[in-house]
């Protein structure tokens, strides 16, 4: 990455997805390799299924914390919905690698209104530079259906030209020890990802 220019990235999904601690990591991981970060975080009713939005920016100097509208470098969706509705944050050039997930809002819960159909296609139409990752399954086989972030962690690291040191470091510093080894090959996993 240019360390002129700030980098975007933002991440979308649900309560309990774990997209915090996601953050945090992709924050620590882009601190050590040197780059000035800041990040925030929209959390309504996240511990109800609500809507989970955090923005990490970074570069040689950020001044602000906040993505503009159509300036996401990168959309790191972890629910199809979610992500389809913060397509029109990134860039035209902007690259979406998404969780092939769907979690019901609370209108479709309540029969209200059914989950849209063919959405994954729909964000691909948009954004033909979109990366569909099956994260349950790769969190699976890494141990664990909880690392799920840290699959897509990883799919998003090849896409930032940051040195896989620093992002395992990262995972190192932000994780508990007795699930450092399961999301150590979560991320390998995602990393391993055709994005």
């Amino acid at each position: 990455m240019d360390t002129k220019t700030v980098t975007n990235i933002l991440l979308v999904g649900v309560g309990g997805q774990g997209i915090l601690v996601a953050s945090e990591i992709i924050s620590e991981a882009l601190m050590l390799a040197g780059f000035d970060v800041k990040k925030s975080e929209i959390h309504g009713m996240a511990q109800r299924g609500g809507s989970v939005v955090s923005h990490v920016r970074f570069g040689a100097r950020v001044y602000s914390p906040i993505i503009p509208e159509g300036e996401a470098d990168f959309l790191l969706g972890y629910e199809l919905l979610e992500t389809y509705r913060y397509l029109p944050l990134l860039k035209n050039s902007g690259k979406v690698v998404v969780n092939n997930l769907k979690i019901n809002p609370p209108s479709v819960s309540t029969g209200q209104q059914d989950y849209p159909e063919g959405i994954a296609e729909k964000i691909k139409a948009i954004c033909p530079a979109s990366a569909l990752v099956d994260g349950l399954a790769l969190a699976k086989q890494a141990g664990s259906v909880k690392t799920a972030n840290t699959v897509l962690i990883g799919a998003l690291s090849r896409l930032t030209g940051v040195d896989e040191h620093y992002w395992l470091t990262a995972i190192e510093r932000m994780v508990p020890g007795k699930t450092l080894e399961m999301n150590k090959k979560a991320f390998e996993l995602g990393r391993g990802c055709a994005v």
